[in-house]
């Protein structure tokens, strides 16, 4: 098994397994979403590809962020706080961010395609080695300096290496990220300051997320996985 790491503007390089990682927030928020219920992720790149499927599916969900911030129109923002306190049984919702969702529709070449965070870091690991590929790309989609995306893919490319790992370390790197402090910053109060707690919650899901090209779209549904411990 090949293993390979990647920052969003290199996906083209990417091949086989494409695993796309959004740790604050993206793929934390699609977690909790599921989690909530939620049936269906549908990612797209823009606002308007959202609007535009809303428009002719009334029942779909919005939810994302433009630069970090709601979008005016949509029903949620990007916070897995938001969608902890959410029920969203047999929800299908439309996710658009800056970073997250981008990286989905650069990798759309893939031959599987996940998405990931830390609290389903047990899952996606497991399914890598279930789909058992040739090749695996992580890729780090983080806007700053992306260390709190990359300490997971470096996380993961160690199990799947079968190397001793202490998983503290690794989330410690999340919260000392520059996008990590923009969460703990107690004078900043656009955010929500549990996002960052629930983004630390290492497997607290036992569901991995895969993306299907579905009637041409990107559609991310959850794979309930056995925890390897």
């Amino acid at each position: 098994m090949e293993i390979n790491i990647y920052r969003r503007n290199e996906c083209y390089k990417a091949k086989g397994c494409c695993v796309v990682i959004d740790v604050l927030r993206a793929f934390t928020t699609a977690a909790y979403a599921f989690d909530a219920g939620a049936k269906e992720i549908i990612l797209v790149s823009t606002a308007e590809e959202a609007f535009q499927m809303h428009q002719e599916d009334h029942s779909l969900i919005l939810m994302g962020e433009v630069q970090g911030r709601p979008i005016q129109g949509f029903h949620y923002g990007n916070s897995p706080d938001d969608m902890h306190k959410c029920t969203l049984v047999g929800q299908r919702i439309v996710q658009r961010t800056s970073a997250g969702t981008q990286g989905v529709v650069d990798c759309s070449h893939a031959d599987q395609l996940l998405i990931a965070s830390f609290v389903v870091a047990d899952a996606t690991l497991q399914r890598i080695i279930q789909l058992s590929p040739a090749n695996v790309s992580f890729i780090v989609t983080g806007m700053q300096n992306g260390d709190e995306d990359l300490a997971l893919a470096e996380y993961l490319k160690s199990k799947l290496l079968q190397q001793k790992v202490c998983s503290s370390s690794y989330l410690e790197r999340v919260s000392l990220s520059p996008e990590g402090k923009t969460f703990r910053d107690p004078n900043n109060v656009e955010f929500s300051h549990k996002d960052l707690e629930l983004a630390l919650q290492i497997d607290r899901f036992c569901f991995a997320m895969e993306v299907e090209k579905l009637d041409g779209n990107l559609v991310a549904k959850k794979i309930f996985m056995s925890p390897s411990h």
